[in-house]
């Protein structure tokens, strides 16, 4: 009995010092782990949430998650190849130092920066200048002195809709191959040299290179042109190192061939995604930029131009690109400004009529569901829309101090009139005509620039106007036919006399109400251009 009373003494005991350990034990393994989430939460930069678990009770107050990284916001640049090398800082590096020549990079240009092709994420801005370059010249290449760069801009200067390549007018059947179609081959055409063949929303073929990030028109196929471009790239980038430049690494060049005389030359221009410019590295005065535009004097005038003909280069080039949300809004506010301006005034500055907002603004709807999605189509009905919004901001003098307010103020104080004595010659030989028509015309030609939707309803009126008269004219002229038939006329030599005066006067009314319903309904009724075109020859 006394021996199994201490057994049960000790055993007691034993289990008493085992409780007392673990209890202390798990204090110490609570202390540890709280411990170490603290120092891992500090390392990786962020609070962890330290509320009290199941099992484990560390901490009852909540905290507010303020480390999370905000995400970056989109950008319409076509997304890096690869994404730059990050600080500890968490600020990017860019890297443009000069890179060994390889097939895919135009000949080692100094541009070689590293991309990432899956992340439509805008790269924070660091200016960086471009540093000398180690130019590679292949063997039978030119050098860069006969590359000549002329600077250009994208809206007249790129000349896509005017090349007119010729197709070869073969009536053979194409012979297709058996099994699946397989086009690897044309493809792998333009990317040896490290270009990649995109089709525009409208069908037009062009070339983009990832890594230099270039765009051009030009067909990369042809081994000489590839060798040609690859040294126009090289000589862009060298010109933009020796005007000291600061390059983002998000920013486009684009180039075009061009020939004048039998001479080629390369026209070239910056797109800043950034800044929504384009740009140049040399100084340069541009009449096709400036629109006809006179009496510009202000950067921050001009820079509607540039905005317009870099929405002109997205247009251009829509491929490969993600529409950032912002953009849709704000392009949706603008085409909502306009037409509530179409319906509450006379003398609205909207470069469209009311029927043509209101269809604008149903597009504009449709396309938040493309926001930050990679869609050519919708970039391409962004881009065209807000460049023909900025292009009017421009004509207007938009943010200047004489700014045009009303569709029909004259920037450049009153046109040079015709005088006096012509003009009521003319009042008195036109029975008054001339004088209603001087008005209207002068209502839709105001700075050399077409009033868009007045001249529409102008034509529309005139058309309907002539069509009268070719009615009146065809009725008068079976009147005066009649007329002539009449027995009792036939004999009255005054009466005769009358009435073929009448149907020539009216013949001459029906040919000429029909030539100029012929000249209204060609291509000067198509696009306000033409209509400029018109007007300038008088």
């Amino acid at each position: 009995m006394c021996h199994g009373r201490y057994t049960h003494m000790f055993i007691s005991w034993l289990r008493h010092i085992f409780k007392t350990a673990a209890f202390y034990s798990y204090r110490h393994l609570q202390s540890l782990l709280r411990l170490i989430q603290h120092y891992r939460s500090i390392i990786n930069g962020r609070e962890w949430d330290f509320r009290e678990r199941p099992s484990l009770a560390l901490s009852s107050q909540p905290v507010i998650d303020q480390g999370r990284p905000t995400p970056p916001s989109v950008t319409l640049a076509v997304p890096l190849l690869e994404a730059p090398p990050h600080s500890q800082g968490g600020q990017p590096r860019t890297s443009l130092q000069p890179q060994s020549p390889t097939s895919g990079d135009l000949n080692g240009s100094p541009n070689g920066i590293a991309y990432n092709a899956q992340s439509p994420l805008f790269t924070p801005f660091i200016p960086v200048h471009m540093p000398k370059p180690n130019i590679y010249i292949p063997a039978g290449v030119t050098t860069p002195g006969r590359i000549t760069l002329i600077p250009i801009v994208p809206g007249p200067q790129i000349n896509r809709y005017d090349r007119h390549v010729a197709i070869q007018d073969v009536k053979t059947a194409f012979k297709v191959m058996k099994g699946p179609l397989d086009c690897s081959e044309e493809v792998a055409q333009a990317a040896v040299a490290g270009w990649e063949p995109l089709t525009h929303p409208e069908g037009a073929l062009f070339f983009y290179h990832p890594k230099e990030r270039v765009f051009t028109d030009a067909d990369v196929r042809e081994s000489v042109i590839a060798d040609k471009i690859g040294e126009a790239v090289k000589e862009a980038y060298r010109r933009v190192h020796e005007a000291n430049i600061a390059m983002h690494p998000l920013i486009e060049l684009a180039l075009e061939l061009i020939t004048d005389d039998g001479e080629e030359k390369w026209g070239y221009y910056f797109a800043d995604h950034d800044k929504r410019i384009i740009f140049w590295f040399e100084d340069h005065e541009s009449r096709p930029l400036m629109n006809k535009v006179r009496g510009v004097e202000c950067k921050s005038h001009i820079r509607y131009a540039l905005e317009a003909q870099y929405w002109r280069h997205v247009e251009l080039f829509p491929n490969k690109r993600f529409l950032p949300e912002n953009v849709i809004v704000k392009l949706k506010e603008i085409v909502m400004f306009a037409q509530a301006e179409n319906i509450t005034s006379e003398t609205c500055l909207a470069p469209f009529a009311s029927e043509e907002v209101a269809s604008m603004l149903g597009l504009v709807e449709s396309l938040m569901s493309s926001a930050n999605e990679e869609r050519e189509h919708s970039v391409w009905i962004v881009a065209r829309f807000t460049r023909l919004f900025c292009n009017a901001k421009f004509v207007n003098f938009c943010g200047q101090p004489g700014a045009r307010l009303d569709v029909d103020q004259s920037l450049y104080g009153k046109p040079n009139a015709l005088p006096k004595w012509i003009v009521h010659f003319m009042k008195f030989a036109l029975f008054g005509s001339f004088d209603a028509q001087s008005k209207a015309i002068h209502r839709i030609w105001v700075d050399e620039t077409i009033v868009q939707p007045r001249w529409k309803n102008f034509i529309d009126r005139l058309t309907t106007e002539w069509s009268g008269y070719t009615i009146y004219s065809t009725v008068m002229l079976a009147v005066d036919i009649s007329f002539l038939a009449v027995p009792a006329v036939q004999n009255q030599m005054s009466a005769i006399l009358l009435a073929y005066l009448s149907t020539l006067c009216v013949l001459g009314s029906l040919v000429v109400s029909l030539v100029l319903a012929g000249q209204v309904n060609d291509s000067r009724r198509r696009s306000a251009e033409d209509v400029v075109r018109f007007f300038s020859y008088f």
